[in-house]
């Protein structure tokens, strides 16, 4: 099981824990949510809980729980210039469908 990163995602993630002056990666997961099923989930870990599994591209650290590692299995993240401004986007070879916005996705 993997999950990686770009190197932009990566320079992003080291940036934002830098300027935060606390963490040690980016924690992503999924919850039930939207009219397909699912949402990922975002935030900076502050450390590495017992169900976590970590994984680290480019020096930056991913921290995804044994819950939501299945549906997150070979997922890219990368970060990239969406409309105006830039966001993560997930390269998730787990997904079967998504919802008009793009919000929520099915596995």
């Amino acid at each position: 099981m993997t999950i990686t990163l770009t190197e932009t995602a990566a320079k992003h993630i080291n940036s934002q824990i830098e300027k935060s002056g606390k963490g040690i990666g980016l924690r992503v997961g999924v919850k039930k949510s939207g009219c397909s099923g699912f949402a990922y989930t975002m935030a900076i870990a502050d450390e590495v809980q017992e169900s976590d599994r970590v994984f680290e591209s480019y020096g930056a650290k991913v921290l995804v729980s044994n819950e939501s590692l299945p549906y997150l299995d070979g997922t890219e993240i990368e970060y990239a210039k969406q409309g105006l401004g830039h966001a993560f986007k997930f390269n998730n070879p787990n997904v079967k469908d998504q919802c008009g916005c793009g919000e929520s996705f099915a596995v």
